[in-house]
């Protein structure tokens, strides 16, 4: 009974570390690997996926032209009228008034003059001219036109993604270590002087190959997030960091890490996305074989835009 009692407190210790998740039917795991990585390449070929991503323009207060003509402050493809119209950043939000004869659409609506609700709005605007379309993006105290093209190229010939081999030895079982309050992360992105500000519980605690980690999470509605790092960054992932998912934990802590599931962030790409990247904290020392793998070939460069 006794040496019972120890294992089982040895099994509590080793658990409280965060050890490989229960087992699954291999097979089975597999398989539910192999779907998500197929809902994945679909939520990026959509229409509000990233890859028909084709502009970022930061913009301060002032007034800007919207066009295909190399003269206009926000350039569109040439498909698009040679001027659509005049955006004017105020205080007050971000208006468009369309060219006479243009047509531009709101939600299936004709539009000549509206306020642009940004997407942190309950209600985000999106504007359509043929193929093309804009929303404003806020981040932090800054203004920026998205612009898409619904028959861009580079996504009609996407693909595919590259990964590693499933190992489900990466389905890791972890356990939240909470701070005492709820803190605001200060996490850099790709875009200089952008910060990505988010609210994080605590870290996570984990093992892998008999060595303790922690990455700390971002709460994101009924999940946790993580931007993290690892030594795959330098030549088979992305260098920025991956994006991973996990629900979040039962009352006990208990949370799964399924590494399997990491992928790469928007900004793999293209440059029309303003990504987090990976904070020192959360870059771990070792090599994460499992999830999506980065394959510059499926990069669309500003360079090559227009």
């Amino acid at each position: 009974m006794k040496n019972l009692t120890l294992l089982a407190l040895a099994g509590l210790i080793l658990g409280s570390c965060g050890q490989a998740a229960p087992s699954l039917d291999a097979e089975a795991y597999e398989q539910q690997v192999l779907e998500w990585r197929a809902g994945r390449l679909e939520r990026l070929l959509a229409p509000n996926g990233y890859l028909n991503q084709i502009g970022l323009f930061w913009l301060d207060t002032g007034t800007y032209t919207l066009g295909s003509g190399a003269e206009n402050d926000i350039r569109l493809p040439a498909s698009a009228a040679t001027e659509v119209g005049r955006i004017e950043v105020t205080g007050d939000g971000v208006h468009m008034r369309v060219a006479d004869g243009v047509n531009v659409f709101n939600g299936g609506e004709p539009v000549t003059d509206i306020l642009i609700a940004d997407d942190t709005s309950p209600e985000p605007v999106q504007l359509e001219h043929g193929s093309i379309a804009w929303t404003v993006i806020k981040r932090d105290d800054r203004i920026g036109v998205r612009v898409r093209d619904f028959e861009h190229p580079f996504a009609a010939t996407f693909g595919p993604l590259p990964y590693f081999p499933v190992d489900a030895s990466l389905r890791v079982q972890a356990i939240l270590k909470r701070y005492d309050t709820p803190r605001i992360a200060n996490v850099g992105t790709v875009i200089e002087g952008l910060g990505y500000h988010p609210e994080s519980p605590g870290v996570v605690e984990f093992a892998i190959g008999g060595q303790t980690y922690d990455l700390e999470a971002y709460t994101s509605g009924e999940r946790f997030f993580f931007v993290f790092g690892d030594a795959t960054n330098r030549d088979d992932t992305y260098g920025a960091g991956r994006f991973l998912y996990a629900e979040a934990p039962a009352e006990d802590g208990q949370i799964i890490l399924d590494f399997n599931r990491s992928y790469s962030p928007p900004c793999a790409f293209n440059d029309f996305s303003t990504c987090p990247v990976a904070s020192p904290r959360n870059r771990l020392p070792v090599r994460i074989e499992a999830g999506e793998k980065y394959d510059k070939a499926l990069h669309y460069s500003a360079e090559a835009n227009l």
